[in-house]
């Protein structure tokens, strides 16, 4: 998920979404935990969030440390930090200082923190331009980057190659390859995060084989139907901006969401209406989405490869608080019954949970409890 700041060129990623249909999990659910040999327990960092807004940008603000005590004291556990990769690329040894300072304080706060190496707008365009090219500005900006990594500690720090790689597989394949490669030259012992081309989306892990690395992760994000995640956004020209009151759950014979298509094509808005109807083609339940957990599950122990869940939220602009929540806690729940890791996306911005990062008042208590069953806050 890119900051909203950043404009999405087109709906070709939002619709693909839709077709899907630190700390550590201790604790498994006993159906879960019952069928794995105990060699195969093996940890994910979960309970978390993302921070954009912090060093994938120029300027970036970091969050007050009382905000981040409070976070840690509430039973967050994990931090997904984006950071902007032309930012040290050439090696600019005042933005590796900061990343270093950065990832420091929080893992002296407890949380375990995955260092996401996000694609800037820029980069997404040098991709469709000329993929080599763009492909070589990531590998320098890890070349930069782990060093910062070396220094900090590998139970704790988990480097991401590539937020959403935009690229075809085939040429993701290899290039994740390269990345591992050059950051397991400094960094032999911390567990690599990757996920598949080119929206990280659940169901494109199906075809994707896992790294040839004993320490590794595959993370995937879920934001379906995006119909209801992404509606009333405003970052770009999709019919999603124009969707709004959606509920979850939702079947498309369901009273308001007949509502909604009538009055949408009452306006001459057919692409909207007809985004509706298709993303609830097949009704959008708590069931539908264990299937979706439960299917990536099977993936993750037909490979032996842990699985996160490190993207996924609702856009809080016209959603009803209580869609809002019972979404939320279905697909954290579907994770955590298939011992899959999670970070919210996102801390404070349109996704987010809290008012600000620079003030330890407004926390919203029922995300907080959907996301941890419990928690609070003001």
């Amino acid at each position: 998920m890119r900051a909203l700041e950043q404009a999405s060129p087109a709906l070709s990623r939002r619709r693909a979404l839709a077709l899907t249909g630190g700390a550590l999990l201790t604790t498994l659910p006993l159906s879960v935990a019952a069928t794995l040999p105990a060699a195969k327990m093996r940890s994910v960092p979960s309970h978390g969030f993302n921070l954009p807004g912090w060093f994938e940008r120029e300027g970036g603000t970091a969050p007050a440390p009382a905000v981040l005590e409070k976070l840690r004291q509430t039973g967050f556990e994990t931090i997904r930090l984006p950071v902007n990769g032309d930012l040290v690329a050439d090696g600019h040894q005042a933005a590796l200082r900061g990343i270093q300072r950065g990832v420091a304080e929080l893992v002296g706060l407890g949380f375990a923190v995955l260092v996401d190496m996000h694609p800037s707008g820029d980069l997404h365009a040098a991709f469709q331009r000329d993929p080599a090219s763009a492909a070589e500005r990531v590998v320098q900006a890890w070349t930069a980057l782990r060093v910062v990594i070396a220094d900090l500690p590998e139970d704790s720090v988990y480097p991401e190659l590539l937020n959403e790689p935009p690229m075809e597989r085939r040429d993701w394949l290899a290039l994740r390859e390269r990345l591992a490669g050059t950051l397991r030259a400094r960094c032999p012992l911390h567990t690599l995060v990757w996920g598949p081309a080119r929206f990280q989306g659940i169901w494109e892990i199906a075809d994707t084989p896992p790294l040839a690395d004993d320490r590794q992760i595959a993370a995937i994000h879920y934001y379906a139907p995006t119909a209801f995640t992404h509606q009333c956004e405003t970052w770009d020209q999709s019919p999603l901006a124009r969707i709004a009151n959606l509920p979850f759950p939702a079947t498309k014979d369901a009273p308001p969401v007949r509502a909604l298509v009538a009055k949408l094509r009452a306006t001459g808005d057919e692409e909207a209406a007809s985004l509706v109807e298709k993303e609830l083609s097949s009704p959008w339940t708590e069931e539908r989405i264990a299937s979706d957990f439960a299917e990536l599950g099977r993936w993750s122990g037909m490979h032996d490869c842990p699985v996160m869940l490190n993207e996924f939220g609702v856009l809080n602009f016209c959603v009803d608080a209580e869609s809002r929540v019972r979404w939320v806690r279905a697909v954290r729940r579907a994770a955590e019954a298939n011992r899959i890791g999670w970070a919210y996306w996102e801390l404070d911005q349109g996704f987010g949970f809290i008012d600000s990062r620079q003030s330890a008042e407004g926390f919203d208590r029922s995300m907080i409890a959907a996301l941890l069953d419990g928690g609070g806050g003001d």
